[in-house]
């Protein structure tokens, strides 16, 4: 591609510490038009957004050192017009209202495919006729929804959250390794 049409393609930061799961998606998202940018975490992220403000940014939640939402925070103080969305393995209620209070346009939960990623960074408002769950959320799908709660109020302080939840910080660490309870 010549360098007139790399300037028209829209610049994408990709942000997610899978080197496999970013090398992949990376190249979808430059088939489907865009001039990725890729980091692995939030300071090479936000060196490589501070070089250049990207018009989009795909963030991944749960990486080595300050989580995503740090950087959405970041990459709208940066540029508030910067349409980010943020992808998670761990998602929970508490992340995702987290997520679009700082600043992001869209949350999905992994995983997800190119088309999927592209759809939710041109989504520009709600969807009134999506389908409200026929059963309420299981005990274990309830803790975990509490226990994330917590830990973004003590801003992902392990051993206050587990003093707040008047639980052993390793048990607490135990129940943050696992994976998200499915609903």
């Amino acid at each position: 591609m010549n360098d007139l049409a790399e300037q028209d393609r829209p610049s994408l930061l990709l942000v997610d510490d899978d080197e496999a799961f970013r090398r992949v998606l990376a190249r979808a998202l430059e088939r489907r038009g865009y001039a990725v940018t890729t980091a692995a975490d939030v300071a090479e992220a936000l060196a490589r957004a501070q070089a250049q403000s990207p018009e989009y940014a795909v963030v991944d939640l749960k990486m080595p050192g300050e989580s995503g939402l740090v950087l959405i925070e970041k990459l709208i103080g940066l540029d508030p017009n910067t349409r980010i969305v943020m992808l998670t393995g761990y998602a929970s209620i508490a992340t995702a209202v987290e997520a679009i209070k700082l600043g992001a346009t869209h949350y999905l939960a992994k995983p997800v495919d190119a088309d999927q990623v592209v759809a939710a960074l041109h989504k520009t408002e709600g969807d009134a006729s999506l389908g409200v769950a026929d059963s309420p959320l299981s005990v274990d799908r309830l803790e975990w929804e509490h226990i994330q709660r917590v830990l973004a109020e003590h801003d992902g302080n392990i051993s206050a959250t587990a003093r707040a939840l008047k639980m052993h910080r390793r048990t607490l660490q135990r129940k943050l390794g696992k994976k998200p309870v499915k609903e």
